[in-house]
């Protein structure tokens, strides 16, 4: 893990607080362009315990899910959101808030890598399942089948529930849903993958 709390800082020096969280608000997170409130020496602190407790996880992140040699730098760009938006990371809940973040992010990086006019780029910022990074790693053919089948949010969810170990509050601050909402996703992507794999096997 080699990413350089103090680069992440200096790369954070432009945002403005916002004082609600939306969806559209992430999505303006990776892309500021207003000065950052000055920052104290408890910020600096807070900061560089984030990076060191949550720095390896987050590039496990984005390396699960794309090119291993755009990992750390994405994991940086998440870090300067959460320099830019400390003031609203939740500090029982900032690894969630960190792969929430870091989902806007890749979306964004996926979307500049999708090679199609400007009018048929996908608003969700999704691949082609047949280029999915995710599906790539997962070496059981059966398997990787039935997850492209159950689509890309129940994907999102139970890859999230394997690969991070996210579940319960922690799943339901990463959706941005409540925990009986999060729950509930999980079971019917659950059901949705034991249907498809059952299909599968059918055959």
């Amino acid at each position: 893990m080699t990413i350089d709390n103090e680069t992440a800082v200096a790369d954070a020096s432009e945002g403005e607080a916002m004082p609600e969280r939306t969806d559209e608000d992430v999505q303006r997170d990776v892309q500021p362009d207003a000065p950052a409130p000055a920052a104290s020496r408890d910020d600096g602190a807070w900061f560089t315990a984030v990076v060191r407790e949550h720095g390896a996880a987050l590039v496990r992140y984005f390396a699960r899910r794309g090119p291993r040699q755009d990992a750390e730098d994405l994991a940086a760009e998440v870090f300067a959101t959460a320099w830019r938006r400390r003031g609203d990371v939740p500090t029982d809940a900032v690894l969630p808030w960190l792969y929430r973040t870091a989902g806007f992010t890749l979306a964004n990086h996926r979307r500049k890598l999708v090679d199609l006019p400007v009018d048929e780029v996908p608003e969700t910022g999704s691949v082609r399942v047949g280029d999915d990074p995710e599906l790539s790693l997962l070496f059981d053919a059966e398997l990787r089948g039935a997850l492209a089948s159950v689509g890309e949010r129940d994907r999102h969810i139970l890859l999230l529930n394997a690969w991070e170990g996210l579940d319960g509050v922690e799943l339901a601050e990463v959706l941005g849903i409540s925990r009986s909402g999060a729950d509930a996703a999980l079971s019917r992507a659950r059901k949705r993958l034991r249907d498809a794999w059952h299909e599968r096997l059918s055959f």
